[in-house]
C-alpha cells in the first residue's frame, strides 16, 4: 500500500469512506491520544460531528516498556496477553504496578484534555472510534470493550492501517470497520506515514478546543 503524507491526510481519506454518516445527530467521533486525535480531527469535520477523546494506554513490561503486557482503558477497563506475561515471568504484583503507572497516566491525559468538561453520554450512539494505526490491537480491543459497556447503538473503528493478521478480530470486537489497509509483513505503523512526527499533549488540547 502507498505511503500517506500525515495523520491528516490518513483522515480525510478515512472521511470519505465514511460520508453515509454525514450529517447524523447520533454520530460522535472519539480518538484515541495522541495522533488518532489528528486523524479523528479529519472524520468529526468532514462528517459535522462532535470530537471527543478515549483514553487508553499499553501496558509495558517492566524490563521493556515498549513491549506490550497488555492495555488499560479510561474506566479501568484491562486486557492482558497472559501467554506473554508468563514467558516472561512477571509476576501479578508486577503486573499490577504497571497497570497502576498507566491509570496515572490516563487520569493525568483525562484532567488535561478534559478541562472539567463532563465525558460523553455515548448510549444509543453511533461511536466512531479513530486511532492514528494498530500495532498489536491492544489497546484498540480494549477500547472497544469498555465503550460496549457504555450501550451505544453502533460502534465503529476506523483506523488508516493495521496488520492482516489480527483484521478478524478487530472486526469481531465492533459493528463496522473501516480499514485503508492491512499489509503483511507489518512493519511498524510509522513506517507507513512519510510524516509520523509526535503529537504533543498541547496539540491534542489546541484541537479538543477549536
Amino acid at each position: 500500500m502507498r505511503k500517506f503524507r500525515d495523520r491528516a491526510e490518513a483522515g480525510q481519506a478515512l472521511a470519505a469512506r465514511l460520508r453515509g454518516y454525514r450529517g447524523r445527530p447520533d454520530v460522535i467521533v472519539l480518538g484515541i491520544p495522541r495522533g488518532g486525535v489528528v486523524v479523528a480531527e479529519q472524520i468529526a469535520r468532514a462528517l459535522e460531528a462532535p470530537l471527543d477523546v478515549f483514553v487508553t494506554r499499553k501496558i509495558g513490561a517492566p524490563v521493556n516498556e515498549e513491549l506490550a503486557i497488555g492495555a488499560v482503558a479510561s474506566d479501568g477497563s484491562v486486557l492482558l496477553d497472559h501467554n506473554l506475561i508468563r514467558q516472561l515471568h512477571l509476576s501479578e504484583r508486577e503486573v499490577e504496578r504497571q497497570r497502576q503507572a498507566q491509570m496515572r497516566e490516563i487520569e493525568r491525559r483525562m484532567a488535561l484534555f478534559r478541562q472539567n468538561r463532563a465525558p460523553p453520554d455515548l448510549e444509543n450512539k453511533t461511536v466512531i472510534l479513530v486511532d492514528d494505526g494498530i500495532a498489536t490491537g491492544a489497546t484498540v480491543i480494549v477500547a472497544l470493550r469498555a465503550l460496549r459497556a457504555m450501550r451505544p447503538r453502533r460502534i465503529v473503528l476506523a483506523v488508516p492501517v493495521a496488520p492482516g493478521a489480527i483484521v478478524s478480530q478487530l472486526r469481531a470486537e465492533c459493528d463496522e470497520l473501516v480499514l485503508l489497509g492491512a499489509p503483511e509483513p507489518f512493519l511498524a505503523v510509522g513506517y507507513f506515514f512519510e510524516d509520523f512526527t509526535q503529537v504533543t499533549d498541547q496539540e491534542v488540547v489546541n484541537i479538543l478546543r477549536a
